[in-house]
């Protein structure tokens, strides 16, 4: 039998936790925080977040000193986020609102 789980979520993140991993935080207000913590923190909890963050093993892109981001539904443009990046100009690229507007 295959049953449905229902989200809230408008689209799905993938973050490449080699990637995250190499550049160890950069991200947040205090430049410690990985990628993909400071997306969840943004999202919201779970399923009922506005968006999932996914953090995947290597996604063999490998850029020097920076993350490799993949929005699922633009799949054919990949991003690259140095650290350092304010992650309200990553959420907004995704095309993601942030919750707290």
């Amino acid at each position: 039998m295959i049953r449905i789980a229902k989200s809230r979520w408008r689209g799905v993140v993938l973050v490449c936790g080699k990637c995250s991993k190499k550049v160890s935080g950069g991200f947040g207000d205090d430049g410690r925080t990985s990628l993909t913590k400071v997306l969840r923190q943004r999202a919201g909890k779970g399923r009922k977040a506005d968006f999932g963050v996914i953090e995947t093993k290597c996604l063999k892109l490998c850029p020097k000193r920076a993350v490799a981001v993949v929005d699922a539904e633009r799949p054919a443009a990949w991003l690259v986020v140095d650290p350092g990046e304010p992650v309200d100009t990553v959420v907004a690229r995704l095309g993601f609102i942030d919750r707290t507007e």
